[in-house]
C-alpha cells in the first residue's frame, strides 16, 4: 500500500468522496453532516491524502490545521471492497505521524454517534483518542462525537 499526498483532481477520488458524502446522508441528518466535498478539502489548511494498491483506490484521509498546535482529522473513508484490510489504521498513523513532525500538541476529531460509525470510533479509541468536548466551531449535538489524542512528547493546546 501506498499513501501519498493528492491533489484532489482525479476521478477516482471524486468518486470515493461522492461515495464518502453518501454514506454521511445515510446515517446523519443534514444538520449533523460535517464532511467535507472536493471544494472543501481543497482549503489551503488541509491537507489530503488517498492509498493506492497499484491502480486501485483503497480510501482517503485528510488533516487540517486549525492552530499551529492542534490538528483536525477529516475524510477519513475506505472503499467498501478495501475494508478490513487495515487500510484505516494505515491511513490514520499517518495522520498521527504527521501531526507529531507539524508538531501538533492535540490531534482531534468529528465522527457520528450513530451504530454505522461505531467501527471508526472503535478503530480512533484503539489509537488513543478520548472523548472530549466539541472543539473548533463544532457545537454539542447528538450525532455526533468529538475525541482528541493528546501526543507524548509535545505540549498539547488547552481544551477550549
Amino acid at each position: 500500500m501506498i499513501i501519498r499526498e493528492d491533489d484532489l483532481r482525479g476521478r477516482e477520488i471524486a468518486a470515493l468522496l461522492t461515495a464518502h458524502l453518501e454514506v454521511m446522508a445515510e446515517h446523519s441528518p443534514p444538520e449533523s453532516r460535517h464532511a467535507l466535498d472536493l471544494e472543501g478539502l481543497r482549503a489551503p489548511e488541509i491537507t489530503f491524502w488517498t492509498a493506492w494498491e497499484d491502480a486501485q483506490l483503497l480510501g482517503c484521509a485528510a488533516l487540517k490545521e486549525l492552530s499551529p498546535d492542534h490538528g483536525e482529522v477529516k475524510s477519513m473513508h475506505t472503499a467498501p471492497a478495501s475494508r478490513g484490510k487495515g487500510v484505516a489504521r494505515r491511513l490514520l498513523e499517518h495522520l498521527i505521524a504527521e501531526a507529531r513532525q507539524r508538531a501538533y500538541g492535540r490531534l482531534s476529531l468529528e465522527t457520528g454517534s450513530m451504530e454505522g460509525f461505531a467501527p471508526a470510533r472503535a478503530l480512533y479509541s484503539g489509537f488513543g483518542f478520548e472523548y472530549c468536548p466539541p472543539f473548533a466551531d463544532y457545537r454539542l449535538d447528538p450525532n455526533s462525537v468529538f475525541m482528541t489524542l493528546a501526543l507524548p512528547g509535545i505540549v498539547a493546546p488547552k481544551q477550549s
